[in-house]
C-alpha cells in the first residue's frame, strides 16, 4: 500500500473549514490523509496525555511517523535537559506507548543534521540509537552527502539493512554536501519512507537569511515530476510492502495540494478516514 500525507497538520490552511480551531485541525486533517509526520516530538519529548489525545482524535487505521527528539539526533547544542542519554531515550520510548498500544505508530524518524557526516564515530552512534529503540521501527534520513558518495553508497545501504533501519528516501535540491541524492533502495521488506522537500535549490542553503526557513521549502511539484515519482514508487513497491510518502514543501502552502494530486494520479481511495465536516458559513 502507498500511504500519502504531510509533515505536520497545523499549517495547511486549505484543509480546514473557516475558523477551525487549532485543537480541531488534526481531526480535519485525518479526513484527508491516512498518515502524518508528528514533529512536535522533535522539539520536546511529548507527555503521554498529548500522545493519547492525538491517538483519540484520529481514526483506527491512522498512522503517525514520529520525529525523534532533537537531542537524540544531535541537533541540540549545549546541555541536553536529561540526567544522561539513557534517560533521554527511555523517556522518548515511554512517550510512544499510547500510539504503540493503539497500533498507530508507523515508525520513528531519525533525521540527522547536515554536519552528521559519514565517519566511524557517527556509525557507532547509529548502532547505539538502534539498540536503544529496541523493537520500535525506525527510519533513518541523512542530510550529509558523504553517506552516499560512490565509495560509501553500497556500504550505507547494507549497514541500514543489517542494523534494521528503514530507509528515508528524499527528493530535495542538489545543493552541495548538505543535501543528498535520491537513492531508490529499500532496506526493509515491510516499510519504506519517502519525503518530498521540494527542489528550491536557491533557498536550500541560506542559513544567514532572516527568512531562510520560510523559503527553504518553497516549491510546487508539477505533473511531470510527480509522474516520474509514480514510476519510482512502483519500483520501491517491488521490494517493500508499504510505502509512506510525506510532502514537506509547504513554505508556499503547496504540500497539501501536491499530496492530493499524487493520490489522484495514483487513483488511490483510502478507507477509514475521518468524516468531513461541512462548513456552511
Amino acid at each position: 500500500m502507498i500511504y500519502i500525507g504531510l509533515t505536520g497538520w497545523g499549517d495547511h490552511d486549505s484543509l480546514y473549514p473557516n475558523k477551525a480551531s487549532s485543537r480541531d485541525k488534526l481531526h480535519h486533517y485525518s479526513a484527508h490523509f491516512p498518515i502524518v509526520e508528528l514533529d512536535a516530538s522533535f522539539y520536546a519529548i511529548q507527555p503521554l496525555q498529548n500522545m493519547e489525545k492525538w491517538a483519540n482524535e484520529t481514526p483506527n487505521s491512522f498512522q503517525f511517523i514520529v520525529k525523534a527528539y532533537q537531542g537524540m539526533t544531535r541537533h541540540l547544542r549545549g546541555k541536553v535537559p536529561f540526567n544522561n542519554i539513557e534517560e533521554m531515550f527511555n523517556d522518548f520510548r515511554e512517550s510512544l506507548k499510547p500510539l504503540i498500544e493503539r497500533k498507530k505508530l508507523a515508525m520513528v524518524l531519525f533525521q540527522f543534521p547536515p554536519w552528521f557526516d559519514c565517519k566511524k564515530e557517527h556509525v557507532d552512534y547509529l548502532r547505539y540509537c538502534r539498540e536503544r529503540m529496541q523493537e520500535i521501527p525506525c527510519a533513518l534520513e541523512f542530510r550529509h552527502q558523504s553517506w552516499f558518495i560512490d565509495h560509501y553508497r553500497h556500504k550505507t545501504i547494507q549497514f541500514m539493512i543489517q542494523e534494521g533501519w528503514i530507509h528515508s528516501i528524499c527528493d530535495e535540491p542538489q545543493a552541495g554536501e548538505g543535501s543528498i541524492p535520491t537513492i531508490l533502495n529499500t532496506t526493509n521488506e515491510q516499510k519504506t519512507l519517502v519525503r518530498f522537500h521540494g527542489r528550491n535549490v536557491h533557498g536550500w542553503n541560506k542559513p544567514n537569511s532572516s527568512n531562510w526557513r520560510e523559503i527553504r521549502y518553497l516549491y510546487r511539484y508539477n505533473d511531470v515530476e510527480l509522474e516520474q515519482w509514480i514510476k519510482n514508487l512502483h519500483q520501491l513497491k517491488k521490494n517493500s510492502e508499504n510505502i509512506y510518502v510525506l510532502f514537506n514543501n509547504n513554505s508556499g502552502g503547496d504540500a497539501a495540494d501536491n499530496a492530493k494530486q499524487l493520490i489522484s494520479m495514483l487513483e488511490i481511495q483510502y478507507n477509514g478516514l475521518s468524516s468531513k465536516q461541512l462548513d456552511l458559513f
